[in-house]
């Protein structure tokens, strides 16, 4: 009898973990899972994605999915994190169909050959930058935007000319058998897969050398797959969650600035890579702006969050009592602060009195929780978010425009919003993405199409004037020499050097 394959991978497909309902989730069986890596590189060898029209076909594919399936999955977030149908379709389903159109009505321009500048000794040749997808890649999503997370990476990929495997986060179970179900139902079943990696398991996700892995999530697991990615030279896309520091001038518009800044930070109950984390308030706007936040959360979910329509819950106990332990511990309820354990309910939060070194400082809240800090002027809010690791997004709300302009030119983040928030991480025509501890790599529209492609350098020449080129030729002459440096000297300025080679 033969030996079945290596352990070391299949354990890396292990079943999906039952929840702590006890809701049975689908399986993915160690053979079958190695089969379908093994289909998928067969499939990328064979060139089945590098046709323009196998490429329109599958990302039609994810939009009609999304448009067909679009209760299934308002019932399956609902169902994951209490996500009201309106977050649903707005910020996870309208966001990959955008995605997905914009790719379709722009990959053949992507796809063309790019013509780059001629200089003297090519300039009967062509100078071609090619577009060659990577292969079979991994995209990891997370389980705070279970769908756009996913499927917004995997766009990219399609549409690059890519075979991709997406593993779904195993805390959202029923999205995750979700989008396992109807990924084969619709995509091309050799190219695109789904299947579930354990985090514990995801370093060994690496061994099997995948072309290059996408993941979001957070710092401690993004620098696992990076060191493992490190050891086979694969490279990685990390977008990673941190600290999104948000500064409040006292020269705003507190009723547009508090209504901006408390739908971002509590909508999908506060779950999010790119909500604003904490406020440095200036201390002549604090009142005000504490005051506006309580109205605005009456008007926004009433008197009693716990039975508003529009508010989610947390994922699971694990972040539930993390966020709870960060919330009890950390400066003074201005506002809200009840907690549910049996529904994992955390009422919308505002803290105020909060000191750097509390608690809620030191991580990113994965929960409906909003610290204040106070600072002076401008200036100690930049000093402040410049000692901090660099974060994902940074936030500014004033009617000065220096101000503005000064938060954005002084401040390194992956990304940088003024007078609102998340807009700039979702729009097809901006790249997003980290930096330093927030990340590397970007996505987003040609974006994406850029990050899962490999930009190969092509010169086409001919064999033509060899009465020239062979000045470069051994035995090596001082005339030859002074020739080709008198040539190079003729478009130094503009061309670079040595143009003659």
């Amino acid at each position: 009898m033969s030996r079945p394959p290596s352990p070391t991978p299949a354990r890396w497909f292990k079943a999906l973990r039952r929840t702590r309902l006890g809701d049975p989730c689908l399986k993915t069986y160690p053979l079958e899972s190695v089969d379908l890596l093994r289909r998928a590189r067969v499939a990328f060898q064979a060139g089945r994605t590098l046709k323009e029209n196998f490429r329109l076909a599958q990302l039609e594919a994810v939009v009609q999915m999304l448009e067909e399936h679009e209760c299934d999955f308002v019932d399956a977030l609902g169902r994951d994190l209490h996500k009201p149908r309106f977050e649903t379709v707005v910020s996870e389903l309208i966001l990959v169909k955008n995605e997905a159109l914009y790719a379709i009505n722009n990959l053949q321009k992507w796809m063309q050959p790019q013509k780059v500048e001629r200089n003297l000794s090519t300039t009967l040749d062509d100078c071609l930058v090619i577009s060659e997808p990577l292969g079979v890649v991994l995209i990891i999503g997370t389980w705070c935007s279970p769908v756009q997370m996913c499927l917004v990476p995997l766009v990219g990929a399609i549409a690059a000319g890519n075979c991709a495997i997406i593993s779904p986060s195993e805390s959202t179970v029923h999205t995750t058998e979700l989008l396992h179900r109807l990924i084969p139902s619709y995509l091309d079943n050799e190219c695109f897969h789904a299947v579930l990696a354990g985090l514990s398991d995801l370093p060994e996700v690496i061994e099997l050398k995948f072309d290059h892995v996408f993941f979001t999530g957070n710092k401690e697991d993004g620098s696992k797959i990076a060191l493992a990615a490190a050891r086979t030279l694969t490279p990685v896309t990390l977008i990673l969650g941190g600290k999104n520091p948000c500064y409040v001038d006292q020269h705003c518009d507190i009723f547009t600035t508090v209504q901006r800044i408390a739908w971002a930070r509590f909508h999908n109950a506060g779950q999010s890579l790119v909500a604003p984390d904490y406020i440095l308030c200036h201390t002549d706007v604090k009142a005000r702006l504490v005051q506006a936040l309580k109205c605005c959360l009456m008007e926004f979910y009433g008197s009693n969050p716990q039975e508003s329509h529009s508010f989610g819950r947390i994922v699971n106990l694990e972040i539930f009592n993390r966020t709870r332990g960060i919330l009890w511990r950390s400066g003074k309820v201005a506002v809200g602060g009840h907690v549910i354990e049996a529904e994992k309910y955390i009422a919308p939060t505002v803290l105020t009195d909060v000191a750097e070194s509390d608690p809620v400082m030191q991580k990113e809240i994965f929960g409906p929780v909003l610290p204040i800090l106070t600072v002076n002027n401008v200036d100690e809010a930049i000093s402040f978010i410049n000692k901090q690791e660099k974060p994902l997004c940074v936030y500014a709300y004033s009617t000065n425009g220096k101000v503005i302009s000064r938060l954005m030119s002084e401040t390194c983040s992956g990304s940088f919003c003024s007078n609102d928030c998340i807009l700039q991480s979702v729009m097809v025509a901006l790249p997003f993405g980290g930096v330093g501890a927030s990340g590397m790599g970007s996505f987003h529209g040609r974006y994406s199409f850029d990050t899962f492609s490999h930009k190969k350098s092509c010169l086409l020449r001919s064999a033509r004037f060899e009465c020239v080129t062979y000045l470069r030729y051994p035995p090596f002459e001082d005339r030859n020499l002074s020739l080709m440096t008198w040539a190079s000297s003729l478009s130094q300025k503009s061309q670079g050097w040595c143009q003659i080679m």
